[in-house]
């Protein structure tokens, strides 16, 4: 397929590299130009502005947050305006449901396909092309996407009609993540301070009880107190947890404790925490019980 990467942040520049070890016709855009060198190197084609990544079959976008999502999907010179009819936008990005359903509804008006894919994993599963992808749109739209899953991703669940689905599931599961992190810090807080190692009870956890990839993937770096470079940054993390109380609101469902990892991602970039992984909000507890940083 002939298609656009928009977005070669820690994301997308694993994707885009995917799809063109894939045999993909890929063209890149990314504000910060400099990012495109890579993977023109690779055999891609680097343009200046987001319409003309939008002239093939496909476009995908993988950017941080809903403005960035916003300027570059609905702006004058924008995806919907430069993407032809019957071509596919696969968004990627982790939004809002709101923005979500205005962007199904532009697209539908311009005669455009559109699909909501949101993947779980972080920079280094994009690189290896072992991401999830959670697709929600039109039967249609997400069988022409397929092609693009399956260069990115080890699975593809395609959970409904209703690209906005996709997006409230990515949410859902980034506050799941965001809760893993702030109990598995208060854990290894209680022990640390009791004068247990915190790499042995994060090495016995992920053997017994816990023999899971959040707990493996997010376990050594609390204990260690690793947090840079950042995988996701926290203000993401701040970002995406908003977004599931906004969510929440809209459907009257009360989630305390996601109120109570959102003050923790406040605390975290109040005290600097701005270039750090979201996982740092893990080492809060340890700094209140006054368990010392080794």
């Amino acid at each position: 397929m002939k298609v656009g990467v928009i977005g070669l942040g820690n994301m997308g520049a694993g994707m885009a590299a995917n799809l063109l070890k894939a045999g993909h016709d890929v063209t890149v855009y990314n504000r910060s130009p400099e990012k495109a060198a890579a993977l023109v190197a690779e055999g891609a084609s680097a343009v200046g502005c987001v319409a003309d990544a939008c002239r093939g079959d496909a476009v995908v976008t993988m950017l941080a947050h809903d403005a960035a999502v916003e300027d570059a999907v609905l702006s004058e010179n924008g995806v919907i305006a430069a993407l032809p009819a019957g071509a596919v936008h696969v968004s990627s990005s982790t939004i809002s449901v709101a923005l979500a359903e205005k962007l199904a509804v532009a697209h539908a008006k311009a005669g455009q396909r559109y699909v909501a894919a949101p993947v779980f994993g972080r920079p280094n599963v994009a690189a290896a092309g072992q991401l999830v992808v959670v697709a929600a749109g039109e039967a249609a739209a997400v069988q022409a996407a397929e092609p693009l899953f399956e260069a990115i991703g080890r699975k593809t669940f395609i959970l409904s009609s209703s690209p906005a689905d996709a997006n409230l599931m990515k949410l859902s599961g980034n506050f799941l993540i965001a809760s893993v992190l702030e109990s598995l810090g208060e854990a290894l807080a209680l022990v640390s301070k009791a004068g247990i190692d915190g790499r042995q009870y994060v090495d016995i956890l992920t053997s017994t009880l816990f023999n899971a990839p959040i707990y493996a993937t997010y376990g050594p770096l609390i204990a260690e107190g690793k947090f840079q470079p950042a995988g996701f940054a926290a203000p993401l993390g701040l970002k995406d947890i908003s977004l599931v109380l906004a969510a929440a609101q809209e459907l009257r469902v009360p989630l305390p404790i996601a109120s109570l990892v959102r003050d923790r991602f406040l605390s975290l970039l109040a005290q600097g925490g701005e270039e750090l992984d979201w996982s740092a909000i893990g080492r809060l507890a340890a700094r209140d019980a006054g368990v010392r940083e080794k």
